[in-house]
Parts: C-alpha cells; sequence; structure tokens
C-alpha cells in the first residue's frame, strides 16, 4: 500500500496527505519515528565502527582480563549450567574478598563477567551501574560517532542521487560477508554448528499459544520493512509512474524475510560450536539486543583461528547493514522535510546547507547516549518508538486510505500506474484483514504492557518511566494535535461557533416578556464584529452551514484555498523522478 501511495503522489511522506489534509499528522508522526530511530541507530553503528577498528590488531582485546580497565571479578567463562548466586563460607572475623560481599552476615558470591563483557561495558561503554547517572561523555564513542554522522553526511549531501549509488555496495557487500560466514560457521570443528542450526530451525509450536510473541512478531515485522515509519513513501516517491510496485512490494517482503533466515543460520552456527566449547545448552549463551552484535558474537569469533581477520569481516559487514537502514531512514526525515518546506529548502544551496546542519545536529543530540550512562537511554527510546507509534500509523493509514478515501478509488489509482487493479487478496487485507490484526496487537500491547528493564529484573525508575511515555507520545500526538489545528483553521471553528449560537427563537416564553419590535438572537456575529441577519433552516447541512460561514465571517484567503493556488502549489512540491520524466507523466491527479 505506501509503495503505491507514494509512487502515485510523487510527494514525501508529510506531503502526499494532500489525500486528506485532516490525516497530515500521520506523516509528522512517521517522520517523528524515523527521526528518533537515526538518532539512537547511529550511536549503534558508533559501536560497531568502535569494534571494528580495534579488530585491526594481532590479538582481540576482548579475550583476556589483563587490562587495566578489567573488573575483579574479570575471568574466562567457565559455565555449568548454573548461574545462582552461591553463599561461599568465609572465617568469622575476616573480611569479604574481591569477588564477594557483605549480606546479613554472610558473604555472597559475586558471578563472573567474561573478557568479552568486561570489555564491552567497563572499557567500551564505561557503563554506569543506574540509569540516574548519566556520567560523563565518552571520548571514544564521541569520535566515532561523529565519524558515523560525518559519513551519513557525505553520502546524503546530494540527496537521492548519491544515495543510489551507495546503495549498490550496501545492498550486496553484506551477503557475500554473510555467506563467507557462514561457510566458517558450519565448517568450525566438532558437532556444535549443526546442533546451533538444528535448534534454529526447529519449530516450537506451543509458543504460538503466548499471545506476546504475536504482538512482537507483528511489531519487528513493522520495523525490519520500515512500514509506517514514511521511509516506503520516500523512496517509492522517486519511481517512475508506472514502475511495477506490485512486484517490488512482494520482491522487498521475500528478501527480507529470507536475509533474516540466513543471518540466523550464519549466528547459530557460531553460537552451537560456542555452546559446545563450553558445555552448556544453546540457550545458556544466546542473548538478545547488543549482548549478540557485541558480546556473544565476539567472544565466538575470539576462538577461531585468524580471530581478528573474521572479526574484521563481521563488523565491516555489521557497518555495512547499518549504514544501509541508517542512509534511508535519515533521507526518509530529509526529503520530507524537503517536501514540506520546499519554498526555503528546495534551492540547491540551502538544501545542501540544510543536510549539513541537520546531521551536525543529530550528532549533538547524540551525545547523552555515549555517556556512561548514555545505553540506558538508548535502550529507553528503542523501546518506546518501536511499538505504538508505529501500530497507530498502520491502524490510521489504512483507514484512511482505505476507508474514508475509499478503496474502488485507491485500487483505480493502482491501474493507473499499472494497468490492472490489486485482486482480492489485497481487498481482503486492506478493507479487513490487516486493520483487525494491527488493531488486536495494539489492544495485545496494551493488556501485555512491561515496564522497561534496564538489566535483568531491574527496572527503569519513575522518572525514566515517564521519559519513556513522553517519548512514545510525541510522535502520537501529531496525529490528533493536526487535525483539530486543520479543522478549526479551515472552517471547523466557525461551524462550531454557528452550531453552538442560541436559535432565533431563543428567549423568553410568554409573548408578553419579549420587548417590542425585537428579534432576540436572531443575529450572528462574523468574525470582524459585523451583524448579519441569518434566516434559519431546521433542513440545513453541514455543507450548508460551511458555506454560510465562509460568506459571514470574511476571512479571505487565510480559509479559503482557490483551485489555481491549490494546483500551483501541488506543482511546487511534486518531486522529480530519479530518471527524467515527461510532462504527461508528472502530472498523477487523483480522480475524484
Amino acid at each position: 500500500m505506501e509503495l503505491a501511495f507514494g509512487q502515485f503522489a510523487s510527494l514525501g511522506p508529510i506531503t502526499v496527505w494532500k489525500i486528506n489534509p485532516l490525516f497530515k499528522g500521520l506523516g509528522f508522526c512517521s517522520v517523528c519515528v524515523s527521526w528518533l530511530i537515526a538518532l539512537y541507530y547511529n550511536v549503534i553503528i558508533a559501536h560497531v565502527l568502535f569494534y571494528l577498528g580495534a579488530s585491526f590488531t594481532k590479538q582481540l582485546p576482548w579475550v583476556h582480563c589483563d587490562h587495566e580497565w578489567s573488573a575483579p571479578n574479570c575471568k574466562p567463562p567457565i559455565y555449568n549450567g548454573n548461574f545462582s548466586a552461591n553463599i561461599t563460607l568465609i572465617p568469622e572475623g575476616q573480611p569479604c574478598n574481591a569477588t564477594h560481599t557483605l549480606v546479613n552476615g554472610s558473604c555472597i558470591f559475586i558471578p563472573s563477567v567474561t573478557p568479552t563483557e568486561d570489555y564491552y561495558y567497563n572499557y567500551v561503554l564505561n557503563q554506569s551501574d543506574f540509569p540516574e547517572i548519566m556520567g560523563g561523555v565518552s571520548w571514544k564513542l564521541t569520535i566515532t560517532l561523529f565519524v558515523a554522522w560525518l559519513f551519513v553526511c557525505l553520502v546524503l549531501i546530494k540527496g537521492i542521487s548519491s544515495l543510489g549509488k551507495i546503495v549498490y555496495f550496501t545492498a550486496i557487500f553484506p551477503y557475500v560477508m554473510l555467506f563467507i560466514l557462514l561457510i566458517r560457521g558450519v565448517t568450525l570443528p566438532g558437532p556444535g554448528p549443526a546442533k546451533g542450526i538444528l535448534f534454529y530451525l526447529t519449530p516450537r509450536f506451543e509458543e504460538l499459544k503466548n499471545a506476546r510473541v504475536w504482538s512482537d512478531a507483528a511489531t519487528q515485522i513493522f520495523y525490519s520493512l520500515s512500514a509506517c515509519s514514511g521511509g516506503l513513501i520516500a523512496m517509492s516517491s522517486y519511481n517512475k509512474f508506472n514502475n511495477n510496485c506490485y512486484r517490488d512490494s512482494l520482491i522487498v517482503s521475500l528478501i527480507n524475510c529470507g536475509t533474516s533466515v540466513f543471518a540466523g543460520l550464519v549466528i547459530f552456527s557460531v553460537l552451537g560450536y560456542m555452546a559446545e566449547e563450553k558445555g552448556v545448552d544453546i540457550e545458556s549463551v544466546v542473548k538478545g539486543g547488543p549482548g549478540l552484535a557485541f558480546i556473544v558474537y565476539p567472544e565466538a569469533l575470539s576462538k577461531m583461528p585468524v580471530a581478528p581477520l573474521w572479526s574484521v569481516f563481521f563488523f565491516i559487514m555489521m557497518a555495512t547493514l547499518g549504514f544501509g537502514s541508517q542512509f534511508s531512514i535519515v533521507e526518509c526525515v530529509l526529503s520530507a522535510l524537503t517536501d514540506e518546506f520546499s519554498e526555503w529548502l528546495s534551492p540547491r544551496k540551502n538544501n545542501i546547507i540544510f543536510r549539513i546542519s541537520f546531521c551536525f545536529l543529530m550528532f549533538l543530540l547524540g551525545l547523552p547516549m555515549v555517556s556512561q550512562g548514555g545505553i540506558h537511554l538508548l535502550n529507553l527510546v528503542d523501546y518506546s518508538v518501536s511499538g505504538f507509534p508505529l501500530l497507530f500509523v498502520a491502524l490510521l493509514e489504512l483507514i484512511a486510505i482505505s476507508y474514508i478515501y475509499g478503496y474502488p478509488r485507491f485500487s483505480e489509482d493502482i491501474k493507473m500506474m499499472l494497468g490492472f487493479k490489486p485482486n482480492v487478496y489485497w481487498m481482503v487485507c486492506w478493507l479487513g484483514v490487516s486493520p483487525l490484526v494491527v488493531g488486536l496487537v495494539i489492544i495485545a500491547n496494551c493488556v501485555l504492557l512491561e515496564k522497561p528493564e534496564y538489566a535483568p529484573g531491574l527496572l527503569y525508575p519513575s522518572s525514566h518511566i515517564s521519559l519513556g511515555w513522553c517519548i512514545a507520545l510525541f510522535p502520537i500526538m501529531w496525529i490528533p494535535g493536526w487535525f483539530l489545528y486543520y479543522y478549526c483553521r479551515h472552517g471547523g471553528y466557525d461551524i462550531l461557533r454557528i452550531n453552538m449560537m442560541p436559535l432565533a427563537g431563543w428567549g423568553p416564553a410568554e409573548a408578553s416578556n419579549r420587548p417590542v419590535g425585537s428579534v432576540h438572537y436572531s443575529n450572528i456575529l462574523s468574525a470582524d464584529g459585523d451583524s448579519v441577519q441569518i434566516q434559519w433552516n431546521r433542513n440545513y447541512t453541514p455543507g450548508y452551514i460551511t458555506s454560510i460561514a465562509s460568506g459571514l465571517s470574511k476571512l479571505g484567503s487565510g480559509n479559503e484555498l482557490s483551485e489555481g493556488s491549490a494546483t500551483e502549489s501541488q506543482s511546487n512540491l511534486q518531486r522529480p523522478s530519479c530518471s527524467t520524466k515527461s510532462a504527461s507523466e508528472n502530472e498523477k491527479d487523483t480522480p475524484m
């Protein structure tokens, strides 16, 4: 739907809502989501760049605990499948040693950390123990964050023309690296790689009874496809008018899911080997979030022959994948703002200055996330953005296009581009299945809502939870906010004012109590204070009242858009395609 939507109008995710101006807040909401994602996503890329630079060495720095930053309880991992705390008896009168702490008179064992955990948390992040303690900014990550934003700025400084050339490399190279790492993973000694792949491919049907699994899966597919975040609309707006977006949508979906399965084979072949080496179950070495990329996999790489080489390959692949996504996310925000404020940002010089300023501002806004408590803030933003905002955009987008604009009209628009209408499957999905599923997912997320944790079993403080809700509501509030603004600004206030005025018959019930010759409250005041006589009609319609209000209030051009001005505005905002198009191809007036 979004590919066809953007391609038909050749407009960005904000301006494209000429289809329904009252729902333009959906465009602002999706762009705000992309902006927030871009803000913290480049911080993760900064971590990747740091690991990439640290891999160019004879011995990887996360293989031992002999560094000055190493914690006292850092030691090579020895797993026995039981990570519960152990109580150790210490002779009375003697203090607890470095790996124990005194609790109720007993010395409690502090579990050891692996060298990879020690390297990531104590050296790379220099992480604070609590979210409230932000601490100082890490100069190491500040440099890599600046390099990441500098690279993004250089690639996008000329807009889509420069991005189109870079994306050929960022889209293809990761598959080469994934294939190389898969070959290396399956050829590791022992039965571990085969066990890991078997564990990955074995379905657990009992999990289908868990509503949280369905909710997380739905949210993840939105995230991985960049659906409802404006990216698909922004990129498709550069297509030729007659491009087969139906074919493209199927290819993109299949490649996205296929890549996820392929990457899983790569990851679990190595995790199986790692679990076999430690003599534990695979579940014991699997971690989610940054732990997989910066703790588990680097530890597995350190056990391979010529470990630095494989580490360089892995983090080059991670950087390429990260930048490939980041380029599209940032370009979505930039193109959307350029379209919306084309009068100021369309000139080439102004647009270049705007893009450079935007990237530098994003670098500054990302600095709190590279402080000692920055990882806690990053995880909070990620938790808050990736759920409700995307789901609300999806539901309202389906309603606005399939029901308000109308599926028959939208299918005619698609036929105008492709020569054929969507089949019955798409009609059933867009009119029934998709709104129902998204609505159920929103309800499930509300019912199964859990407070975020900054460590296993440790909840964020109430102040951070409130901040998380503010982050989640910030994009969503654009939807009702713009709706009310546009409604009141373009006649809605007049309708409300007229319908709240007393009727002409209002006054004392007894005629003898009325002043002689008075027509009580039969007048309506216009916007400039003039008194105008109205003959009330009990069968009036909202459209009739709108025309009355428009004529009486004398608001002029502020509430009235002439057909010529609307056409001129559309021609100014309509984006050019990457390829040369004729004037007839650029005229995409939607049939009413």
